[in-house]
This record gives C-alpha cells, structure tokens and sequence, in this order.
C-alpha cells in the first residue's frame, strides 16, 4: 500500500511548485490538515479545465481521475454538495501551464 501524504503536506507542495512555474494557485476550500482527501480544479489563464479527485486504486497506487461534471457553471453546485458529504475535503485551484502533468510529478 502506498504511504500517504498528509493533505495539508501535499497542498503546501502542489501551491509551490505551481507558483514556481509561474502560476498560481487558490485554496478554495480547506479540508482535513492530516487526512483529507483532494479535489483539483486545472485551469490555464483563467479556462478552466479538468476537475480532478485523488483516489486509491485497486494495487493500493494512489491516482488522479476526472470527476464531477464537464461543465464549470455545474461545478459550484458539485464542490458544495461534496463538501457537505465530506467536509474534511480540499478543493484547490490550480491556474498554470501543464497542470495535469505537474499535479502528477508532485502528488501522482
């Protein structure tokens, strides 16, 4: 089984190297600093893209997946409902170039 990182560990790390490679990054929702699990909004100059959700695979690898709707303007109403079902649940919001391919360097 893989270890795992505490969330708040992996957050911090993530928002650093998204600013070192000349992004930014937004906590839009704080969950569990030790257990909580991710939720990443890509974006790129401002277009968002894929919604992201880290999950435990089968051989016990953690995995980033797409999930929740394809659509931005339906996306608010998903974070809510998930964080009403989940409130130890980060939401963070990452505006850089390559995102998905950093996300996995940092936190794959």
């Amino acid at each position: 089984m893989a270890a795992r990182l505490a969330a708040g560990m992996l957050v911090s790390a993530l928002i650093r190297r998204v600013e070192q490679a000349g992004g930014s990054a937004m906590v839009l929702a704080k969950g569990d600093v030790t257990a909580g699990a991710l939720m990443i909004q890509l974006a790129e100059r401002g277009v968002a893209g894929p919604l992201l959700e880290r999950r435990l695979d089968e051989k016990g690898v953690y995995r980033w997946a797409p999930t929740g709707p394809d659509d931005p303007d339906q996306r608010v109403d998903y974070l809510a409902r998930r964080r009403r079902g989940d409130p130890d649940l980060w939401v963070i919001e990452l505006d850089v170039s390559d995102g998905l391919r950093l996300v996995e360097d940092v936190a794959g």
